[in-house]
């Protein structure tokens, strides 16, 4: 949905209480807002209701421009709740525009996959994803679900695990997770093809915590990793100490075993 701003008051400040509103500071003048434009309406149209967009002449309106300090257009600037959240300036290709707009609208979502993770944590795994791929049939590019079920199926598909966070990149605010998960399913297939491994003193230890860490043991996985960073710190390019890293940050940082691995992790790395 897209209109010309008729009262800024009500089609913005009031309105955004209820939708994310978006609006687009732009001129007929202007060759970049030309192009911005388009892509704007084209997503409006496609977000199901999700957001709406706004579009304030600045030439028509420059008692609202000056407002909101605006100096240069095209100028897109996010409103919730009657507040600005986020902004940028400049006509951005479609890509970039979709990624700014999943990094700053909220999650419609939110309390299905909240449920989830309550489920998850309590052991309750089927459960959980069945919440978490109902979420992903109407929302298919939701990050969070995606990087949530990926997590539990690390031990008993770890190539399926890599597929729900293929395209996850370092724009997304669950990269750091989905990194980890990456991580995880390298170093698991692993095991297929040990012949690979350097032929090293520490490759039996290496071997021992990749089957631990399949089998998801995380205890004894890391306590392998560790050594194995203690005998040889860069074996198998430097993957021990990366495998360390991702399972902290998949147990995360309350974790008991996060917390008794902690020190001794550190400690290997700057002996």
């Amino acid at each position: 949905m897209a209109f010309e701003i008729r009262d800024f008051s009500k089609d913005v400040l009031e309105r955004s209480s209820a939708i994310p509103v978006v609006v687009d500071f732009w001129a007929e003048w202007c060759a970049p807002c030309r192009v911005l434009g388009p892509i704007l309406e084209k997503l409006a149209q496609n977000a199901g209701g999700r957001w709406i967009l706004v579009k304030v002449d600045t030439d028509k309106h420059q008692d609202i421009a000056a407002r909101f300090g605006i100096r240069s257009i095209p100028s897109v600037k996010l409103f919730i709740d009657g507040v600005v959240v986020n902004e940028f300036n400049g006509a951005l290709p479609e890509s970039a525009v979709l990624h700014w707009l999943e990094r700053t609208l909220p999650d419609p979502h939110k309390k299905e996959i909240e449920r989830a993770d309550l489920l998850l944590k309590a052991g309750k795994r089927l459960e959980g994803q069945n919440v978490l791929q109902k979420v992903l049939q109407h929302d298919p590019a939701n990050h969070h679900a995606r990087v949530l079920l990926a997590g539990t199926y690390l031990e008993s598909a770890p190539d399926r695990a890599r597929e729900l966070v293929d395209g996850i990149e370092e724009d997304s605010p669950h990269f750091q997770m989905a990194d980890a998960i990456r991580t995880f399913s390298g170093l698991t297939k692993r095991l297929e093809h040990p012949e690979e491994l350097p032929d090293q003193p520490a490759k039996s230890v290496y071997m021992e915590a990749l089957q631990a860490l399949a089998k998801g043991k995380y205890e004894v996985s890391l306590e392998r990793f560790i050594e194995v960073i203690r005998q040889d710190r860069y074996y198998d390019d430097d993957a021990a100490r990366r495998a360390c890293i991702a399972m902290f940050k998949v147990l995360g940082e309350e974790s008991e075993i996060t917390r008794s691995f902690r020190r001794s992790f550190s400690s290997a790395l700057y002996a």
